[in-house]
């Protein structure tokens, strides 16, 4: 079975002005679409069971078949955390379990940006839950929260890609907009839902 690249839930124009459509373009249409390619590439190489879903490839490989499996699942979930009108803050049990857990919701965003502007090259910033609770973390590159038996809510692409062109080297403007005008806190909130 081959791989195919995950379309956009949204319009490639529809998070103007705060992602342009070249952006999108660029980082969907290009980046996004060559793990896909790769995939299919290295999974025929490697001889991958095309039954297995993207998730089970991710969590019983290693090498390139990780990387660009991880890589599509990863950004498939970096789009749906951000909508158009996005931004604001989450409410009902979400809302409830960010002030239990980081005291406010200020708290929170305040742990967010700083993961997200401190990942140190190429990586996530990723709101999840651990044990119950939850937690801000950051992984590099293809890692992510599957790994450690945690559960994503949210993430932040903070892959250089993901801001260039729009923000140029300006990271951590691009995370204060993600977080302002674009995070989908409905999605989060299902996925928190799903984590129980």
């Amino acid at each position: 079975m081959a791989f195919t690249l995950p379309p956009l839930p949204y319009d490639v124009a529809a998070l103007e002005p705060h992602l342009t459509k070249e952006n999108l373009e660029l980082h969907h249409g290009k980046h996004h679409n060559a793990y896909v390619v790769n995939l299919n590439k290295f999974a025929d190489e490697k001889k991958v069971d095309g039954a297995k879903s993207l998730e089970e490839i991710i969590m019983s490989s290693d090498g390139p078949v990780f990387n660009n499996a991880a890589q599509i699942w990863i950004h498939t979930f970096y789009w749906h955390s951000m909508k158009p009108k996005g931004g604001g803050e989450p409410t009902g049990a979400l809302a409830e379990a960010i002030t239990r857990d980081f005291g406010s919701f200020a708290k929170f965003k305040e742990e967010f940006t700083a993961a997200c502007v401190s990942q140190f090259g190429s990586g996530w910033g990723w709101l999840v839950v651990d044990g119950g609770k939850l937690k801000v973390t950051k992984t590099s590159n293809a890692d992510l929260p599957m790994k450690y038996k945690q559960t994503a809510l949210i993430t932040c692409d903070v892959w250089e890609h993901a801001y260039y062109p729009t923000y140029k080297n300006l990271r951590p403007k691009y995370v204060e907009v993600f977080l302002t005008n674009l995070v989908n806190w409905d999605f989060a909130a299902a996925n928190f839902a799903k984590a129980k």
